[in-house]
């Protein structure tokens, strides 16, 4: 009986239906891109660290993530490679440098260097061209992201790099940083070169692979010891400190809180007036419930099942409409990353949303006088 009630009183007036399912699916779709963003943007600011095949990043002293490394000596690999249990060490710049366009504008270029990128197995997507060959010459790889903001190029481009001439001969995928400023891979040598006053004999980072069965507390511990004035992070330590500092330092976080709230606060609202009016408009339904001896408890389980309905068809809506938009934030270069986990919270909290709206028309049928329904 419930059920049957649920329906007829839900569905009597369908356009306002469509309303209800459209308010959800709009908070729906609100909080879910939000979310989908935020994840994104920090998936590109900690990207490299976690593609990157280094169990453990030397820093220097407070740097506050991978984008903005501080230098220091190089030679302070030396002391990392003879830690027990240390596979191999290399040292890693990562910096901003500018490049000029064909256009005569500049832009900024985020680049990374090393001796040898295989060993690292970085970069993790090389579309084309081979990172070996970065040692033979005045040579980089580019991200074809970089094309949204430096225009079309391609294999055998020449691109000039703080005043010298570099040709591009290979082409990667995925590598953004959180800024959306494209990413460059060239030689660890070529790099020193070109930020000289900044890196002659000097690193941004030391990043070390461990041997297998090696105890890595052990060897961290050790690397504190002989690198007292730098930083020692485990991989995930170093892309958790990353993410933070975006999160704290930008108001991400506090952005991605208030759209969260007010989505939820679009979606109790229509829910709520929705559900309020249609009760009202069917008051004597639910005399007549009480007047064959139904209970309170009853009562809100019709208005439950409304709501339960109104909150799968929103957030079905309301997620296909996120999933829609994928394709125009990649135009953007924005990433919408959905986490199933993500997912899971936003159907749970869309439903208790729900269920917690329905309670203020539950509020006011608790107290109907079962003898309404035989009133003129």
């Amino acid at each position: 009986m419930a059920v049957d009630l649920a329906r007829k009183i839900l569905f009597h007036d369908k356009l306002r239906f469509v309303i209800t399912v459209s308010g959800v699916a709009f908070a729906v779709t609100l909080v879910l891109v939000q979310l989908g963003l935020f994840v994104g943007l920090l998936d590109s600011a900690t990207i490299t660290i976690r593609k990157l095949d280094a169990d453990i990043w030397i820093t220097s002293k407070n740097t506050p993530n991978v984008d903005f490394a501080n230098d220091f000596p190089e030679s302070m690999v030396n002391r990392v490679r003879s830690v027990p249990g240390v596979g191999r060490a290399d040292n890693l710049l990562v910096t901003f440098m500018q490049i000029t366009l064909p256009s005569g504008a500049r832009e900024g270029l985020m680049v990374y260097a090393m001796d040898d990128f295989a060993r690292w197995k970085f970069p993790w997507n090389i579309l084309s061209g081979d990172v070996a060959d970065l040692r033979r010459g005045k040579y980089f790889l580019l991200d074809e992201s970089a094309a949204g903001r430096f225009g079309k190029f391609g294999i055998g481009d020449y691109r000039e790099i703080l005043g010298q001439r570099l040709k591009i001969i290979g082409l990667t995928r995925e590598a953004r940083s959180f800024t959306t400023t494209p990413i460059a891979f060239m030689d660890y040598q070529l790099a020193q070169s070109l930020a000289y006053q900044m890196f002659s004999g000097r690193t941004a980072y030391i990043v070390a692979k461990l041997e297998p069965g090696a105890d890595m507390q052990a060897a961290l511990a050790e690397i504190r010891r002989r690198l007292p004035f730098n930083d020692v992070y485990t991989r995930d330590e170093w892309a958790a400190a990353s993410r933070n500092y975006w999160v704290d330092s930008t108001g991400i976080g506090l952005n991605m809180y208030m759209t969260v709230f007010l989505g939820c606060l679009v979606g109790v609202v229509v829910v709520a007036q929705t559900l309020y009016t249609m009760t009202m408009e069917h008051i004597r339904e639910f005399g007549t419930v009480k007047a064959i001896g139904g209970t309170n408890l009853d009562i809100y389980m019709i208005l439950a099942k409304q709501a339960v309905i109104s909150a799968v068809c929103g957030f079905s809506l309301g997620a296909a409409q996120s999933y829609a938009m994928k394709p125009l934030m990649e135009k953007v270069d924005l990433k919408l990353i959905m986490p199933p986990e993500a997912m899971a919270w936003c159907f749970a909290g869309t439903l208790v949303l729900c269920l917690a709206s329905a309670m203020i028309s539950f509020h006011k049928v608790a107290k109907i006088d079962p003898a309404l329904v035989f009133r003129t």
